[in-house]
């Protein structure tokens, strides 16, 4: 039997954490409950494996912001996603969150789809950079010699083995590797095949998003549509160009996480790769073309960085 994966409920609230048990045992989840943030830190320690934190703010004591900081704080916990769930939506606060590391939402009141898909979307990004930070290692550092170089593909799993490729052509790899996958896989998703915003936002909450993708690939239409990857490195710089053969999309708006799309189990991998990968991301044109830039320290006249 496939083991059930571990969700922290964090709220103080008996109702709400009835309601969030119920919903996550359905969906196949084991629910671990703590009704303030000083038991949800306690039970991180003892309990082996909890894979998401779904964290209510607004709590007395200790509350939803105190103990985020706490996990992200610990080297053993920084990696579980937290999905931070309350009743009040003001910009400031949703900002406050992502900053200390929230890139998921929960607006109460809330459904049961909705919920599962947010869970499912933590899960989903957390087991992928953990992933990608494995098997990018498993590629030959030489790689890192490489000046030029241009790739050409069209599937999802073609995407993400060239992101695991030229990841190790960047000093760090494993920082790298996130956002070469994320910028490549809308390549493919929103570029070739057309997948719009708000048709993912439904896909997955239907759990049907790679249903779609091969239905589409499959299309007589997209059976021979590309999308290109070009590498240049310099004393400089290092730089990835992308670019697929999508009418393009309105780019500006998806550059920094917003508040707006907080609560979407989608929308925010421009942003994190922008954070965590690259130096720059510049899209040209109409927005099916985006330069990712890492610039390189200057070494000064003793070697050391400048």
């Amino acid at each position: 039997m496939k083991q059930q994966k571990k969700i922290l409920s964090v709220d103080d609230d008996p109702l709400n954490r009835d309601i969030l048990t119920e919903y996550l045992t359905d969906g196949g989840y084991e629910v671990l409950e703590a009704d303030d943030g000083d038991t949800a830190l306690k039970l991180l320690h003892e309990v082996d494996g909890v894979e998401a934190i779904v964290l209510d703010r607004m709590m007395p004591r200790l509350n939803g912001m105190e103990v985020l900081k706490a996990v992200k704080a610990d080297p053993r916990f920084a990696d579980i996603p937290v999905i931070m769930q309350s009743a009040a939506t003001a910009r400031d606060q949703i900002l406050e969150g992502t900053r200390a590391g929230v890139y998921y939402y929960l607006s109460k009141p809330y459904e049961d789809q909705m919920l599962l898909a947010i869970v499912g979307a933590a899960l989903q990004d957390a087991a992928t950079k953990k992933k990608l930070r494995a098997e990018v290692s498993q590629h030959k550092r030489v790689l890192g010699l490489m000046e030029q170089s241009r790739f050409r593909f069209r599937t999802l799993e073609e995407a993400r083995n060239l992101a695991f490729l030229i990841a190790n052509c960047f000093p760090d790899p494993e920082a790298t590797v996130y956002g070469l996958n994320e910028m490549l896989i809308n390549a493919v998703e929103h570029g070739n095949l057309g997948i719009t915003y708000p048709e993912k936002t439904q896909l997955i909450l239907e759990g049907r998003l790679f249903e779609e993708i091969e239905c589409r690939l499959a299309l007589p239409q997209n059976r021979n549509k590309w999308a290109y990857l070009t590498f240049e490195a310099d004393d400089h710089a290092l730089r990835v160009r992308i670019k697929d053969q999508g009418t393009g999309f309105d780019w500006q708006q998806y550059l920094d996480i917003s508040p707006d799309r907080a609560t979407h189990p989608h929308g925010r991998g421009i942003a994190t790769s922008r954070l965590m990968s690259f130096t720059s991301v510049e899209y040209l044109g109409c927005g099916n073309d985006v330069l990712c830039t890492v610039t390189l320290a200057r070494q000064g006249a003793n070697g050391q960085a400048a």
